[in-house]
């Protein structure tokens, strides 16, 4: 009877370790498969290489940042004057600004931060077009080709920033751009190892959010 009672207590006190030893192996595996993704999608980021030579197109495209008090960030800067030059240098006749509301105090949109700046730059007002409802890079490039459609622009340089390019070249692709070159370039003011691990979680949302959009459902808000 003894026995029995042993046994039957060792039963329970069995299970529970095999449990707890099966759920240590499932927390190792997805361990090491975030880690494999990281390490996958920093390979990804740091494989861009900026094309060469620049080609020419009908329009650059140019995905909005952050607004400091109505005028651009740092960041933002480097991204216009990048534009600028592209423009200057007659690689593109049209300018696209892309950019919502940051919410971050500025009374501005982004493509209107952008737009000033600009100005005061000696481009023709004729010669920028705004986007002013963006709030990600997936709506930064879709409504941005409505603006492209209704204009007839069909060749296009997207100018973002070179941890940011493949991201933005594979939302061109499944927006299906046509002639579309990504010009990423990299930063002089901003900090690399923290915009490249936004950038993961950025593009993980990204996958994620591509999923959704395939089987119709809308993807969620987001400010990357």
């Amino acid at each position: 009877m003894k026995t029995q009672v042993h046994a039957s207590r060792r039963k329970p006190a069995r299970r529970r370790f095999l449990s707890i030893r099966f759920m240590l192996r499932i927390s190792a595996w997805i361990a090491a498969l975030a880690v494999f993704w990281c390490a996958y999608l920093l390979w990804v980021i740091n494989s861009y290489e900026l094309p060469k030579p620049l080609p020419q197109a009908d329009a650059a495209v140019v995905l909005g940042a952050a607004l400091w008090d109505n005028e651009p960030s740092p960041g933002l800067r480097e991204r216009l004057d990048h534009a600028l030059e592209l423009y200057k240098q007659e690689n593109v006749q049209y300018l696209i600004l892309s950019g919502g509301y940051d919410h971050n105090g500025s009374t501005l949109t982004e493509a209107e931060g952008m737009r000033d700046y600009l100005l005061k730059r000696g481009v023709p007002a004729d010669r920028l077009f705004l986007e002013n409802d963006a709030r990600s890079t997936y709506e930064n490039l879709l409504f941005s080709q409505a603006i492209a459609k209704k204009n007839g622009f069909k060749s296009f340089l997207i100018v973002t920033h070179d941890y940011h390019a493949p991201r933005a070249a594979e939302i061109a692709r499944y927006l299906d751009y046509k002639e579309t070159e990504v010009v990423g370039f990299k930063s002089k003011v901003l900090k690399t190892s923290y915009n490249q691990s936004r950038e993961v979680l950025a593009y993980t949302k990204w996958k994620l959010d591509s999923i959704l959009l395939k089987f119709g459902f809308q993807a969620p808000e987001a400010s990357f």
